[in-house]
């Protein structure tokens, strides 16, 4: 199997962190608790009459129906947009973990300021032409449709961008910068890679259409984003990858990203398909095969990079 080597898991061996996996995984639970609550506490603050008041409208309730609810109120852009800077908290909870608790220098986490830049403009790049890929290609399968949206609110598609910037970050700095870095430095790198890839997909077991192709999906994106930071040794072009490629998805393409339903967008794409399969269903185009094929396609090519390096 190729070695995959960084400077990033040679520093994490100097951290104070467990040599024993299941204790590891189970600080990181603790932890992404932590952050879940502490990103929840303004948008649920705002939310909360709002949701009150539909509960009591609607009369008794269970509690699938009250999250049915909840999320159709947290879709609505008043709320979604803080809710995705607040994401901010993930970022800002890591990296203190990583360096107070862990005694980690924070190159460790790929934070470096060689290239960055540039590395960061290349991510957005990635991103938006893999994400544009798939959706297209559904399109000319004749699996959606993209039509243009009539009416557009530019002024919270430049809101929605800055807050999935964040949001995209934050998952990165969480699952990669923290998770896998923790494991590379004490374990395989291929453990970590697959084990932090299979955290980040589970993430998502409550979003609406999650199934097995799903998972197999979104651990996909996982390794991708594993590899890539591996083969350019810091965070930046994965943090940009996964914040264009949820924008561009969501309010460029008009597509339900991770199963959380339409937003602002400035194209709208529909199902023609009635295969699951092929759409990926309520979860989005990231449950769909279409997505497999391209992820599968994109690691494939980063491992190439990663085997010229070595």
């Amino acid at each position: 199997m190729l070695k995959l080597k960084c400077k990033m898991f040679e520093e994490s061996k100097k951290s104070t962190a467990s040599e024993n996996i299941l204790v590891t995984l189970a600080i990181f639970l603790a932890m992404f608790v932590v952050i879940q609550l502490a990103e929840s506490i303004i948008p649920s603050a705002m939310s909360k009459s709002e949701l009150q008041e539909r509960i009591l409208a609607e009369g008794s309730v269970d509690i699938k129906k009250a999250m049915d609810i909840s999320m159709e109120i947290m879709m609505q852009a008043k709320y979604l947009i803080p809710t995705l800077f607040c994401t901010i908290f993930g970022t800002i909870i890591s990296i203190i973990y990583c360096r107070f608790v862990e005694a980690r220098h924070l190159s460790s986490m790929g934070m470096r300021r060689r290239k960055a830049g540039l590395h960061y403009i290349q991510g957005l790049g990635v991103g938006f032409v893999m994400i544009s890929v798939t959706a297209l290609l559904s399109a000319a399968f004749g699996i959606t449709k993209i039509s243009v949206c009539k009416s557009v609110d530019f002024g919270i598609i430049g809101l929605m961008l800055g807050g999935f910037l964040i949001q995209g970050m934050s998952e990165e700095f969480i699952f990669r910068g923290y998770l896998m870095n923790t494991l590379g430095g004490r374990h395989n790198p291929w453990v970590a890679v697959i084990v932090s890839s299979a955290a980040f997909s589970l993430a998502h077991l409550a979003n609406p259409g999650f199934n097995l192709l799903v998972f197999l999906n979104l651990t996909l994106f996982g390794v991708f984003a594993a590899l890539y930071m591996i083969a350019f040794d810091d965070i930046w072009g994965a943090c940009a990858i996964h914040s264009i490629w949820n924008f561009t998805q969501g309010s460029f393409y008009g597509i339900s990203v991770s199963g959380t339903g339409d937003t602002e967008s400035i194209l709208r794409t529909t199902a023609k398909s009635s295969s699951v399969l092929l759409t990926g269903g309520d979860f989005g185009i990231e449950g769909s095969i279409i997505t497999t094929a391209i992820l599968t396609a994109a690691s494939v090519l980063v491992l190439i990079k990663i085997k010229k390096q070595n």
